[in-house]
């Protein structure tokens, strides 16, 4: 049915819609014939046959978009090539081209003609489940729709998950003028989501899916994308909610940065030319490029992704947000307690980085550059135990705690707001994590064991399985109304002007107003003024 993955694979990096899900462009797409076979679905592209389990069915490894090659690397994604006859769809398709350094699977199982989708649903019934399209992170370097097993949320939370592939890295992002109209380059994986969106709102009705109910959804690079989605002029009528987890949004490069740095990168790989450099590009061996083109830092770790000042992306998603352009759609939002202990582990394990005293200095400096003397102040390493937990506790808090905390804040004048915190400290992690001089906690990408069954680390105890269970029942109950309220569960009202969140806790989930105190977003907030 699947292919198990290590946890580890997700946590070596950063792993205007005005209403309803409607098509927006005025065209309609004949409904496919319905199969008595529950193995069997008919799309617009062909027949599936997929694996079918007591609990869910899986349909997996579906092309949404033609292989991105030749002409069509570093092109907008064209629709999806008809096939013949029936399409095994009992296994994920290709993970994207991976950045070497950051895929623990050292490029095994990876394909330029990548992208795919993943279906999971209930078992066949006469009702129409509510749908969440899941966009995996990995710092749009690495990452895969294979790796998120969603039988949980399709068997136990009732509603249609759909995980997608897309384009990463240099095959994903990069913006060299020279590849199209200015402005009209780069954002190619970005596209991919759309395709897939549209993908969704056209062919789901087939595996049981209500196109009218789609929530966009993911956590790292994938929730911030979907912050993308939320003022993308392409993505409006996609989706009818959104769901950000662990997103800094406010990492986005703007036109002019991605150009210099994808020429540089152009001209590294053997196309400096501007006027062969498109077709020197698309005719690479794909190996040459592999190592991503990087555009953004947050605190030592580096990404790619959409670009903003495009036609795809013509405003960031924070300034969006600040004048009220977003979509007018239901939100959930939220970080975990600690999400910067895992980039600290890696700097650890990896680059042999052990946090002296007489470092911190330097790694403020490198981080903050300015005001890394009043990051020191507001952070002393005394306070927090050790160089790693106050150099985390700071980067969390800058770039993911107090930035979540903005943008839902700023969501609220338009939409209704639901905002939470993971705050299981005691979260199980890898075996390289578990042995560290430090505690990761409640780090980035923990929570996702809570939700989709990665394996590849211990199994929740007890308590943590309430949690999960907690967890499944808010977030789908999320996807089909808009309200992750949910009987028996801890009350969860909307963000008010309260500041007041919903802490998920093994030992029982309670709303809090501590969140903002907790991670001295006022300090933050004062530096950018």
């Amino acid at each position: 049915m699947r292919s198990r993955r290590p946890l580890l694979a997700v946590l070596a990096v950063l792993a205007l819609a005005l209403g309803g899900c409607g098509r927006g462009d005025g065209q309609t797409v004949p409904a496919p014939p319905v199969s008595s076979d529950p193995a069997v679905v008919h799309t617009a592209a062909g027949t599936l046959r997929g694996a079918v389990a007591p609990d869910h069915r899986l349909f997996a490894g579906i092309p949404y978009a033609a292989p991105p090659v030749g002409a069509l690397r570093f092109a907008p994604p064209a629709p999806a090539v008809r096939w013949p006859g029936e399409r095994d769809a009992t296994r994920p398709g290709p993970r994207c081209i991976q950045d070497p350094a950051a895929d623990p699977e050292r490029g095994r199982n990876t394909d330029e003609d990548c992208l795919t989708l993943d279906v999971w649903t209930p078992p066949v019934s006469g009702e129409r489940r509510p749908v969440m399209v899941w966009i995996h992170g990995g710092a749009f370097v690495s990452g895969s729709s294979g790796f998120y097993d969603s039988r949980w949320l399709a068997s136990r939370g009732d509603i249609v998950v759909v995980t997608v592939n897309y384009r990463l890295g240099t095959l994903g992002f990069l913006t060299h003028p020279s590849l199209g109209p200015a402005g009209d380059v780069g954002n190619y994986g970005f596209a991919d989501q759309q395709a897939a969106l549209r993908w969704v709102r056209d062919n789901i009705a087939a595996f049981g899916g209500d196109p009218e109910k789609v929530t966009v959804a993911g956590e790292s690079a994938g929730g911030m994308s979907v912050c993308d989605h939320l003022v993308a002029p392409g993505s409006v009528g996609l989706f009818g909610a959104a769901i950000m987890m662990s997103a800094p949004c406010q990492a986005q490069a703007e036109l002019a940065t991605a150009q210099r740095d994808s020429v540089d990168y152009a001209a590294a790989v053997g196309c400096s030319d501007p006027a062969t450099a498109a077709a020197c590009l698309r005719a690479l061996p794909v190996d040459k490029l592999r190592k991503p083109v990087w555009f953004f830092n947050i605190g030592s770790d580096e990404l790619t992704g959409p670009v903003t000042g495009t036609k795809l992306l013509p405003v960031d998603p924070l300034t969006a947000f600040s004048s009220g352009q977003a979509a007018e759609v239901p939100v959930l939002i939220g970080t975990t307690r600690d999400e910067f202990t895992l980039f600290a582990a890696m700097r650890y394990l990896r680059e042999g980085e052990r946090f002296a005293p007489d470092e911190y200095p330097h790694l403020l400096a490198e981080t903050f550059g300015a005001d890394a003397a009043a990051v020191g102040l507001h952070y002393p390493v005394d306070r927090y135990g050790g160089v790693a937990q106050a150099y985390s506790a700071s980067v969390t808090d800058s770039a993911f705690s107090c930035v979540a905390d903005r943008i839902a804040d700023e969501l609220t004048r338009t939409s209704t707001v639901y905002a939470y915190e993971f705050n299981d400290r005691g979260a199980p992690a890898p075996d390289a994590m578990r042995t560290l001089p430090f505690p990761v906690g409640a780090s980035h990408s923990l929570e996702l064991r809570y939700l989709f069954d990665v394996g590849g680390a211990p199994p929740l105890d007890p308590a943590q399985q309430v949690l999960s269970d907690q967890m499944i029942g808010y977030w789908s109950r999320f996807v089909g109304t808009g309200n992750p309220a949910a009987a028996g569960q801890p009350v969860w009202p909307p963000l008010d002007g309260a500041g007041a969140r919903l802490s998920l806790r093994p030992d029982g989930s309670r709303m809090t107003e501590e969140f903002g105190a907790e991670h001295q977003c006022p300090f933050w907030d004062s530096l950018k003024k």
